[in-house]
């Protein structure tokens, strides 16, 4: 079954539009985000352009790549200045979108405000609730809420707008001072919203984890899924700091597999695979996973912690594990359900997915062309070049 046909977008003629980002491509929700979001606009613009680091055959590139503390897996880049400002000049972008808050975003915000260039900020991870998950009480989380608390000020302070996922999201922003927010949806990749999917059966056999190794995911919930549903399937697909565990749980529970860190492709073909998707995580700004596995016609079971559930057009399409129960009672409830109501469930899922990317990528042409259209002066337009990452 092949999804339906995307309606155009419309956009100003020789619109440029410049990305700024800490994530790499791919790597995490963020870099996700940003990847899918180019990939669908950039038939739509004259160029988009991302920049950030990258990860090559294992080896980050960036200016320069510090290991992050307590997770190998991700690194902290700090890009060359005169490069990027550089860079940015040759772009002549009319828009600038800042996706993190880190070296790349702040200097990127800092360069637009001295090149003229009016910036959109996203505001993807609530670092409030990551430091408190992580530091609770200590010293170290104090510091780390500290500077994620001045790098977010400085950056919404430069900003147009501030843009993100989830209303809990925006509120957070409204207290650090955004000027002025707005609700965006998540963009679907095209490897996964415009490649055939295969009809779900209405069996519920084979469970999928997808997402960062790591606390804020509540992996112990999947862990315990599957140790009480042995007869079920359950896997595991990414990487992060909870890898070393997850190797042990996995020697234990012989209905558990690790598939380790996917690129896109292959995670797509991990869905096709299973018969839902779990992200039973503590707090999520979204959970892009989640939407993606709707729109190939899988069930999603996710907790209500997740931004996602914040979204009323998408709730028919989701089972939403009730606070005062566990992943494994909730998936023993689904599987009381009858094949007929499981993949009713699941094809309303692809269609309300399918229906809400196509409104959010409307409302980023809307967003570019507001902005635009606020500006009083226009960069001089380059040759027209095809995307590009610079390191």
């Amino acid at each position: 079954m092949s999804p339906e046909p995307r309606h155009p977008l419309l956009l100003p003629e020789a619109l440029r539009v410049a990305v700024v980002s800490d994530a790499a491509p791919g790597r995490n929700g963020v870099g996700a985000y940003y990847q899918d979001l180019m990939e669908q606009l950039a038939p739509e613009l004259e160029r988009i352009v991302l920049f950030s680091p990258r990860v090559e055959g294992g080896r980050w590139r960036a200016g320069l790549a510090l290991p992050l503390p307590g997770d190998r897996t991700q690194k902290l880049c700090i890009p060359n200045p005169w490069a990027l400002r550089q860079a940015l000049r040759e772009l002549a972008p009319q828009v600038m979108i800042v996706a993190t808050p880190g070296p790349y975003g702040l200097l990127g915000a800092r360069l637009a405000k001295s090149l003229g260039i009016p910036v959109l900020a996203g505001f993807h991870t609530a670092f409030e609730q990551l430091t408190e998950l992580y530091w609770q009480g200590s010293w170290r989380g104090r510091l780390v809420h500290r500077l994620f608390d001045r790098s977010h000020r400085y950056l919404f302070a430069r900003s147009r707008s501030v843009l993100g996922n989830s209303r809990d999201m925006l509120e957070l922003a409204q207290r650090m001072g955004a000027p002025s927010t707005g609700l965006i949806g998540t963009p679907i990749s095209a490897e996964f919203a415009c490649t055939p999917r295969r009809p779900y059966g209405g069996q519920l056999r084979r469970v999928l984890f997808a997402g960062r190794l790591a606390a804020e995911k509540n992996l112990a919930a999947v862990i315990e899924a599957a140790r009480v549903h042995r007869d079920m399937v359950f896997s595991i697909a990414g990487d992060g700091p909870l890898r070393r565990e997850l190797t042990d749980a996995a020697r234990a529970c012989p209905n558990l597999r690790l598939l380790g860190w996917l690129d896109r492709e292959a995670l797509r073909a991990e869905v096709d695979d299973h018969d839902l998707l779990l992200l039973p995580s503590h707090f999520e700004s979204f959970g892009t996973i989640a939407l993606e596995a709707m729109v190939r016609e899988r069930l999603v079971m996710v907790s209500s912690g997740c931004g996602i559930t914040q979204w009323p057009e998408l709730c028919p399409g989701l089972t939403i594990i009730d606070p005062s129960q566990s992943a494994a009672e909730a998936l023993t409830q689904l599987r009381a359900r009858t094949p007929a109501e499981r993949r009713e469930r699941a094809c309303t899922a692809a269609q309300v997915a399918s229906a809400l990317n196509e409104r959010c990528l409307a409302h980023w042409c809307e967003l570019l062309t507001h902005t635009v259209a606020q500006r009083s002066t226009l960069p001089s337009v380059p040759p027209p070049a095809v995307a590009s990452v610079l390191d």
